[in-house]
């Protein structure tokens, strides 16, 4: 997954090149520290390898979801990206992330990802929206049209927001209904603080500050997951 992710990033790299230059010049192509050929060479490898791991280490099953994954990702950097719908690869995308790592561990998932995968597509798409948010005044200045754009900076703000509550709910609940304990519910919904906690300091300020904000928020979505699957598998 590092390896394909890797492949992803470097691809959409390579698309926002031409853009990052005017706007974004520190980043790694237009500073000059990586060059197009090798941010190519990048994606290539970390695709090939990708695909080769999982298949070694989860059989055909492990390639068709390395495959989705590349697809995903593509299909944001090259087409969805900077539309109002660059939130739906997030939203596809995350809930992929522990189903490749548990059939890759254990050839099978639990129960429990009847939980697990909604909520996942609820937090993939509010991670997607507050990114969009971050970007806002760059995306405007180059004409793209996010989700954030499309739908005004407050009701974005407001509807990722509020799928970070619904996630948070949903995930100490789920504890409880599956047999965790009180403590155990206690401490999912302190991690469930964090990136609801993120998305309101973000909530003013500048865009360095949004930017901040969302990488915490995406840091608290993954230490939301990390707890719950604590609490309920283990």
């Amino acid at each position: 997954m590092v390896l394909l992710q890797g492949g992803i990033g470097a691809t959409n790299d390579l698309v926002d090149a031409p853009r990052d230059s005017g706007h974004k010049p520190n980043k790694p192509i237009p500073a000059g520290l990586v060059s197009p050929r090798a941010a190519m060479l990048v994606a290539v490898t970390g695709f090939a390898a990708g695909v080769a791991l999982a298949g070694a280490s989860a059989g055909p099953t492990g390639v068709v979801l390395s495959l989705v994954v590349i697809a995903i990702g593509l299909a944001y950097d090259l087409w969805l990206k900077g539309t109002a719908w660059s939130w739906l690869p997030f939203a596809v995308g995350i809930p992929i992330l522990p189903v490749f790592g548990w059939l890759g561990a254990t050839g099978t998932l639990p129960p429990a990802f009847l939980v697990l995968l909604p909520a996942a597509v609820a937090a993939g798409a509010a991670l997607a929206i507050a990114n969009t948010l971050a970007d806002v005044e760059r995306d405007r200045a180059a004409g793209s049209r996010s989700i954030a754009i499309a739908l005004g900076p407050a009701t974005a703000w407001l509807i990722h927001i509020g799928l970070l509550d619904a996630v948070g709910v949903a995930a100490t609940v789920s504890v409880v209904v599956l047999g965790g304990s009180m403590a155990t519910a206690g401490a999912v919904a302190l991690a469930a603080i964090i990136p609801i906690g993120a998305a309101v300091v973000g909530r003013r300020g500048g865009a360095s500050r949004r930017e901040r904000a969302w990488e915490l928020e995406a840091v608290g979505v993954a230490v939301l997951g990390i707890a719950w699957l604590l609490a309920v598998l283990s």
